[in-house]
């Protein structure tokens, strides 16, 4: 989980609740779909339908959001992940799982820092260390893969000082690896994506024809007078 003073991002704040809505929705959606096909309750279905309705819609402002406000998206995370790399330490167990997945992207994709390796120069701990270690889920070297976070020593050093020039970790900083992804999968994200609204739309057409059906078995139930 992230922590308050890293969490700081309003854009990042209301994505997360949006994901909080939305899966509350969507528990309380089925089941009153579900509920209100078995028991034909038109009412029910009604919900149903606003409730697909809601998500749909708050599915494609949420990617409207994400397009047109994608660089001052990038800005806020870059300052996420900076202070994250700044306050980077091992042996803090309170920010174990935020670091653990940092790490884990690191190796994911191959990648180090947010625009480099040199984002890890700001680090207090390699600082202090005269940066003679480096973090071991950026290494491109052989020796370092059964390392999964922390850091590692450097074979060798020249001086007793290095820089992240003297490091074996990737070159590629996380923020063009993580765009390249994007990029590389964007078929399989839209086609997803459009997959899951085609779904929505036709829950919503199922639960009109069942709301028709219902009312048109209520209508000729009622005696003629």
């Amino acid at each position: 989980l992230l922590a308050p003073t890293e969490m700081s991002s309003p854009s990042l704040k209301t994505g997360a609740y949006i994901l909080i809505g939305v899966g509350a929705l969507t528990m309380l959606m089925g089941f009153l779909g579900c509920l209100g096909a078995v028991n034909e309750i038109r009412c029910l279905l009604g919900l149903y339908f606003t409730c697909l309705m809601v998500i749909l819609i708050t599915q494609v402002a949420a990617g409207l959001v994400i397009y047109f406000q994608k660089e001052s998206l990038k800005e806020e995370l870059s300052s996420i992940v900076g202070s994250l790399i700044e306050n980077y330490d091992p042996a803090n167990d309170d920010k174990r799982n935020l670091q653990d997945t940092w790490d884990y992207v690191q190796r994911q994709i191959a990648c180090c820092g947010w625009t480099g390796a040199k984002d890890w120069e700001n680090n207090e701990i390699l600082i202090n260390k005269s940066m003679t270690e480096y973090p071991c889920s950026c290494s491109n070297s052989s020796k370092d893969l059964e390392v999964d976070s922390g850091f590692c020593n450097l074979d060798d050093p020249v001086n007793s000082t290095a820089t992240y020039a003297d490091w074996p970790v990737h070159e590629q900083g996380c923020m063009d690896g993580v765009e390249k992804w994007l990029k590389d999968n964007l078929g399989v994200i839209l086609g997803v994506c459009t997959g899951v609204a085609v779904i929505e739309l036709l829950g919503m057409i199922l639960s009109i024809s069942l709301c028709k059906n219902i009312h048109s078995e209520d209508y000729t139930k009622v005696p003629k007078s």
